[in-house]
Parts: structure tokens; sequence; C-alpha cells
């Protein structure tokens, strides 16, 4: 008998890239990667020829030149001397900020109104129908102006404040609600402040512990532990005693009428109010759409064996329906949570200074580089999108279902 290895291998020709099954995918590949790396470059190319034509060299050397206009908004401090780097880096702060905050209220509010669509009450589950179906097929950029035409034209005005006015401020004197902001006390941080923040983050963490070791013993012996009284202990009850015990390094200063306005705390204007109430609000509503249909996909008897062995029908949304409508809603989630951020460009309609509207806006304005400006909003707002996009699906990695 002859042995497999006598016979002679076949030897590799140039034609078998194109008539062989094994080679052809590949080879296609790689030419179709060259053509569009080509005619990239030739872009680029023509696009450089053109600048030049017009006296217009490629550079960034702008964005360290004194930038000259103010920033109404301001996480770090900035004045009109600082750098158009340093102010793009003020407006993609404020963008982050707005996007943060929308995706966790929409997220919470769209749960909700989720939830109450499928409600057997005709009446709840009627009103959050109209909620959203308002919401969604109305403008994103009417919404905004609505918030913030109410902000600023249903709101009082500080002198309103004053003894005897019409106005009182709330939450035991401590915010005022105005036509130029909400007025909110600000922290004050002295020496041992930074020793409640680590405890703080500590407590978080053990937390976050705490969740992981109870769903594991949920999951291996069916025994639930108190997690939401257990939480509160931990972030409570160590942050507490350390306030106390370093003689409460952390103090607030309260907003107080003087003159035409307010004077101390801190304000917080009325079109980031706006922005962040309408886009999620307008989010919430596709949100809730997402986790009806999520709830819905689960079996209906899933619903009743829960009954049946006598859980309630919190317990039941809780521990039964939501962990397996998560594998269903995350996907789409991920695109509206995608979609708020790169919405929160129409922040200049209401004047909130982002990314769009100093980097893509005043900056391109004074220093004429609109190309390198929208090529480093671009790039921005493409690397927020791949960050958003890989937590959440890193997310979904951990919730998808797995099989045995």
């Amino acid at each position: 008998m002859a042995d497999i290895s006598d016979h002679p291998r076949e030897t590799f020709r140039i034609s078998m890239l194109l008539y062989d099954a094994r080679y052809r995918s590949l080879t296609i590949q790689v030419v179709a990667a060259m053509l569009i790396m080509l005619f990239l470059a030739q872009l680029v190319d023509n696009t450089v020829t053109n600048l030049a034509v017009l006296g217009k060299d490629i550079s960034f050397s702008f964005l360290w030149s004194t930038a000259g206009y103010d920033i109404n908004q301001q996480i770090i401090p900035f004045t009109s001397q600082d750098t158009h780097a340093r102010a793009a880096l003020v407006g993609i702060l404020n963008t982050l900020l707005v996007a943060v905050l929308g995706c966790i209220l929409a997220t919470v509010i769209g749960v909700f109104a989720g939830v109450l669509r499928l409600s057997k009450n005709w009446l709840v589950a009627r009103v959050m129908t109209f909620y959203v179906e308002c919401m969604r097929n109305t403008p994103l950029l009417i919404w905004i102006l609505i918030v913030f035409a109410v902000m600023t034209e249903a709101t009082p005005q500080p002198r309103d404040f004053r003894e005897g006015g019409t106005a009182a401020m709330v939450f035991a004197d401590s915010v005022a609600v105005t036509n130029r902001g909400v007025f909110i006390p600000r922290p004050i941080w002295a020496d041992g402040s930074g020793i409640i923040v680590a405890f703080l983050i500590l407590s978080i963490i053990g937390i976050f512990v705490l969740r992981y070791v109870a769903r594991k013993r949920q999951e291996d012996t069916g025994q639930q532990l108190p997690v939401l009284r257990l939480s509160l202990a931990m972030l409570i009850v160590p942050v507490t005693l350390a306030f106390f015990a370093l003689g409460r390094p952390i103090t607030l200063e309260y907003p107080e009428l003087g003159g035409f306005n307010f004077e101390g705390g801190l304000q917080v204007r009325n079109s980031f109010i706006a922005l962040w109430l309408a886009l999620s609000l307008y989010t919430s509503a596709f949100i809730a759409e997402i986790v009806r249909s999520g709830i819905l996909a689960v079996s209906k008897g899933q619903t009743e064996a829960a009954f049946a062995l006598g859980m309630q029908p919190n317990r039941t949304m809780q521990l039964i329906i939501l962990p397996q409508a998560l594998r269903v809603i995350i996907p789409p989630l991920i695109s509206q949570f995608l979609n708020l951020t790169k919405n929160s460009s129409l922040a200049l309609a209401v004047g909130y200074m982002d990314a769009r509207s100093t980097l893509g806006g005043i900056t391109v304005n004074q220093t004429g580089r609109e190309l390198e400006g929208i090529l480093l909003l671009g790039i921005f707002y493409l690397i927020t999108s791949l960050i958003i996009s890989s937590a959440m699906n890193f997310y979904n990695s951990g919730v998808k279902l797995k099989e045995r």
C-alpha cells in the first residue's frame, strides 16, 4: 500500500488566486482594500492640492493661539485669554457631561415608561402610549426649544425672590429656580475632603462586589441577600463616620440674592437644563419601546410559572423577566445612547457651549481652519461613539445567554 506522503504535493500557481476557492475570497478582499486605499490617497492629495492653490495649508497650530471668547458653562476654569485647544477641551467636557447625564436619565425614564406601557391599568397604559408617541413623532429640536422657553419664560426673575416678592426658594431655602438658571449649593472642599472621596470610591467598589457575590449566591443556592439595604449601609455608614470624624471638611456655600442676581452657590444654566431634559425625554421614548419589545419577547409562560411559585409581580419582573429581556434590549439600546450623544450637537440652538459650538463653531469662524476643525470634531465623536459601543458590548457579552 502506497503511503500518502509518497504523493506529490500540489504546487502553488498564480492562477490559483482566481480559480481556487481557497484563495479567491482573500484575493478579492486584498484587491478591494488596495482600491479603497488608492481612492482615499487620491482624495487626500486632491484636497491638499486644492487648498495649496487657495493659499491654505493644513496646519493645527491654530489650537495654540488665543481663543478670545468666553464660555458660559465651564467644568474647568477658562478665560478668553486661553488657547483654542483649551476652549475645545471645555466644549468636549460639556458634551460628555450632558451625554452621560442624558443617558442615565433617559434609561431610567425609558425603563419606567416601557414597563408601564404594559400595565393592565387602562389609563396608565394609555397615558404612557400618548407620551411615547408624542415624544417620538416630534423633532428633537422643537422639544429643546420648548423646554428652554419654559425655563426662561415660565420661571420667576431673581428680583421676585426679594422679601415680599412672589417667588421663594425651595429645599430649605437652598435652591432657586429662575429665568437665568437654577442656583444650587456649591460644595467647599477643605483639608480631609480627599479622604472622604476615597471612602466614597471604596464604598462604591464594595457595592459592585456585593452585587456580584449576591448574584452568584442566588445562582448557586437560590438564596437572596438584602442587596439594597446592604448597599445603602455600605455607602452611607463609612462616608458619614469619616465625615464627622474629620470635622466636617466639606461644607456648602448657599446662593444668596444680592443686587440684580444671586451670588454664591453654583449656577446651572437654563441652556444646559433644556438640552439635558429634552435629550433625555426624547430618547426615553425610544428606549421605552425597546424595553416593551424586550419584555414581550420573553415567553408569557415564564411569568405564569413565577406566579404559580408564589413570586410577587415586582420580584418576577426583577428576577425573571428583565434578565431575559436584557438580551433583546441591550443591542438597540446602544444605538440610542449613540444617538443621544450625537444629538447633543443641537446645543447651539439654546446657546449651550459644547464641542460643536466651540471647536466646530467659534474656533472655525475665527481661525478660518474649517477643514481641521471639522476633522477634529468628527474624530472626537467617532472616538466617543466607539468607547460607548465597546463598553455596552462588553456589558452585553456579560448578560447574553451562555450555552452549556
